[in-house]
């Protein structure tokens, strides 16, 4: 599993012209799965986001966690994080799971972060999206379960 992650003062995802899911303030997450990711994947994944210190305290040092500043996330599936652009001009998505599982990963993996107490917004799976990121720092981080 590969998790793109931005600290956000805001974010929304739209499908079709409506706006689908939206935060005010948290950490945006682009979510790749891959074929051999498990339910133990997207857990260690989770459990890593919602820990990381990646927020500042009050003298300015990343100190706090999402938890810690009771930020939301807004989850979109991206499978073109496991696009292999080593040969051609063509990017190859062989490493990135099947949909139906993809989907089932996925789902799980909100669902965790959701039982750890975060509101969690998402996009539509397998929709074609228009997403708006507020990066704030910029922080940009990438999170891998293997």
């Amino acid at each position: 599993m590969r998790v793109v992650l931005q600290r956000s003062k805001n974010s929304s995802v739209t499908v079709n012209n409506e706006v689908v899911g939206q935060i005010d303030f948290g950490l945006t997450l682009l979510v790749g799965v891959t074929h051999e990711d498990t339910l133990e994947d997207a857990e260690y994944v989770a459990d890593k986001i919602v820990n990381l210190r990646i927020f500042e305290d009050e003298f300015g040092k990343m100190n706090h966690s999402l938890i810690d500043v009771g930020g939301d996330i807004l989850s979109i599936s991206q499978f073109t994080l496991y696009g292999d652009c080593k040969k051609g001009r063509r990017p190859n998505f062989m490493a990135a799971a099947k949909p139906d599982v993809a989907e089932s990963i996925y789902n799980q993996f909100n669902e965790i972060l959701r039982s750890k107490g975060i509101k969690v917004q998402t996009g539509v799976f397998g929709a074609m999206m228009d997403v708006a990121i507020s990066n704030d720092g910029p922080v940009t981080l990438i999170i891998e379960s293997k």
